[in-house]
């Protein structure tokens, strides 16, 4: 061993001798006890005791459980006794494209269920594909076929239906998410990665309230919270210190930086849609493109001298588009005379109309150039 090293550990044993006296002062004088040193070796006497001051109880601490839950909390274990019967699994069967899993929350006894549209419907390529067969696995381990009522991409919502002929259902008990805190307790039931980790609870908080994230093309408002959110959690509840089904667990940011980044669509939000898909199948009036589109990226735009704006990949046979003359490769440049560079901002102009309005797109065409197109909005359906 070097000298240097000899100095180094009888240094850190000085230092850590120091650090050791001062924490014993800190907690003389903090710790809320009063420190009484006496020799042990005889009795005290009474006139002693008379002057000996007395110890104070130690403060009730609480768990971030119980700081975070409201004042008719239940225990995390009653929470989830009362939700995970009204937790289903959901099982997506696509032509040609494999399967996927996510999870749903019964919404009545007469077997409709609540899920994710992406849990039930394929967006990836042109127009939404719905599910060729979906399967509703039952907190009891039983399976049920399930028929699609509706999806709605705009919200991220679905509603598929089972029999309930042959079991009895536990319907969920929805809450009001326009009551929520941030900092308040969020308990997220789902299945994470598949059924192998069927029924799966995590814990945590309301990180923040009104975030504003893009999901497949549309800006939408949700709930943050660290409550693990993974790949089959979608379509799950999220919970408050009451049971409730505050948010319905859609999508988290994966990224090599941060961790504990989920996402839940308000159920305060949710309910009008979903009694919408209940009754009618789609939600009604919506206006809509019915087109697939791609943003056109700063890179590309310089490399191909192109302008910015979303290129169309796909057009809806019989479409109020395809009746207005869009074509598959045309760029949406501008709505009404007001520039657009993206499906979500497209999107979020169309919400200022109604099915049935006549507006006039400005589109980038090959070999022409700049024109513009006058179209009626087609009525939203999927």
């Amino acid at each position: 061993m070097s000298k240097k090293s000899g100095i180094f550990i009888v240094y850190a044993g000085v230092t850590a001798a120091v650090m050791l006296v001062c924490g014993v002062a800190y907690g003389r004088a903090h710790s809320g006890y009063d420190l009484i040193l006496f020799d042990s070796s005889r009795p005290v006497n009474e006139a002693e005791a008379a002057d000996l001051p007395s110890v104070s109880q130690p403060k009730d601490y609480r768990s971030i459980i119980e700081l975070s839950g409201r004042k008719d909390a239940m225990t995390v274990p009653e929470i989830v006794k009362k939700a995970k019967p009204s937790v289903v699994g959901i099982s997506s069967e696509f032509a040609g494209a494999g399967t996927a899993t996510g999870t749903g929350i019964i919404f009545s006894d007469d077997g409709y269920i609540v899920t994710n549209a992406h849990v039930v419907q394929n967006n990836d390529k042109g127009l939404s594909e719905r599910a060729a067969a979906v399967t509703a696995v039952l907190s009891d381990g039983s399976e049920c076929g399930a028929e699609i009522i509706g999806a709605d991409s705009r919200t991220d919502l679905a509603v598929i239906k089972i029999s309930a002929e042959s079991t009895s259902l536990f319907p969920a008990e929805f809450g009001s998410s326009d009551e929520l805190m941030e900092g308040e307790t969020a308990i997220a039931i789902g299945n994470p990665l598949g059924f192998e980790l069927y029924g799966s609870t995590t814990c945590g908080i309301i990180s923040a309230l009104n975030r504003k994230i893009t999901v497949g093309g549309y800006e939408m408002n949700l709930i943050q919270t660290d409550a693990a959110i993974n790949p089959g959690n979608s379509g799950g509840p999220l919970l408050n210190s009451s049971g409730q089904v505050i948010g319905i667990n859609s999508s988290k940011i994966i990224s090599d930086y941060a961790e504990g980044l989920g996402f839940a669509i308000p159920v305060s939000s949710a309910l009008p849609v979903i009694d919408d898909l209940v009754e009618n199948g789609y939600v009604t009036g919506r206006p809509m493109i019915d087109i697939s589109g791609e943003d056109v990226s700063d890179a590309t735009a310089k490399y191909y001298n192109l302008p910015k704006g979303i290129c169309v990949r796909f057009i809806a046979p019989n479409s109020e588009a395809a009746a207005g003359g869009l074509e598959s490769g045309d760029i949406i440049t501008a709505l009404n005379g007001v520039p657009v560079c993206t499906m979500a901002e497209l999107n979020e102009l169309l919400e200022a109309y109604e099915a049935g309005d006549r507006v006039t797109l400005t589109v980038y065409r090959s070999g022409i150039g700049s024109t513009e197109l006058s179209l009626k909005l087609d009525e939203s359906r999927k």
